[in-house]
């Protein structure tokens, strides 16, 4: 199966790319957004809030913890990139997309 265009199979784990957008009602996942995955965050972003619950919300989402879960890029940007080690492109697709 090949995997969707936000997500890339790295070495160190697999790579999710994020279009990030803080401030909603909720947090959620919205669909494509180009070739990344629109997450709506419930959290300002500010201070870092809207980064701590986007990892929160994978953590949860994905069943893993926390320390599986690392922002390698975009921490002041809409445009991010976690990386996720512990799992399968494939898991990781099926959680998000259901």
């Amino acid at each position: 199966m090949t995997p969707p265009p936000w997500l890339e199979q790295r070495p160190d784990g697999i790579r999710i790319r994020i279009h990030a957008q803080p401030g909603a009602k909720r947090t959620q996942v919205m669909g494509l957004h180009g070739e990344a995955l629109k997450i709506q965050i419930h959290a300002p972003p500010v201070e870092g809030k809207a980064n701590k619950e986007l990892l929160r919300f994978l953590a949860k989402t994905l069943g893993c913890a926390k320390s599986d879960l690392a922002l390698v890029s975009g921490e002041l940007s809409r445009e991010k990139t976690v990386l996720v080690s512990g799992t399968t492109a494939e898991e990781i697709a099926a959680r998000l997309l259901a």
